[in-house]
């Protein structure tokens, strides 16, 4: 699997230095070798502060299931959309000269 994706870990900031501590222990001894780790002071003082931790690990075959499984509805969606909006506007697109490739509108 050669995509990763980014995983969030929230710890509450109602917890004993000590409880922190391990905790933070815990989770730097679990993560991968090649994790890019960050830590973030999070949210404010009407709903609280906690502590996020984010990392990379790679995707499971399971997420990766799910993700080859929807990404084709997805893009037969936007295909959809794409042409109601042409048909809509009456814009008629094309592949533009040259090697980009790239769309280009024509009213």
């Amino acid at each position: 699997m050669s995509r990763r994706v980014k995983e969030f870990v929230d710890i509450a900031d109602h917890v004993s230095i000590d409880d922190l501590i391990e905790r933070l222990r815990e989770l730097r001894d679990s993560l991968p070798n090649d994790a890019e780790a960050e830590l973030r002071l999070r949210g404010d003082e009407v709903f609280g502060h906690r502590i996020t931790i984010s990392y990379f690990r790679e995707q499971t075959e399971e997420e990766a299931e799910f993700e080859r499984r929807y990404a084709e509805q997805e893009r037969e969606a936007k295909e959809r959309e794409l042409a109601r909006l042409q048909a809509e506007l009456g814009v008629v697109c094309y592949a533009a000269p040259g090697k980009r490739g790239k769309l280009r509108i024509v009213a």
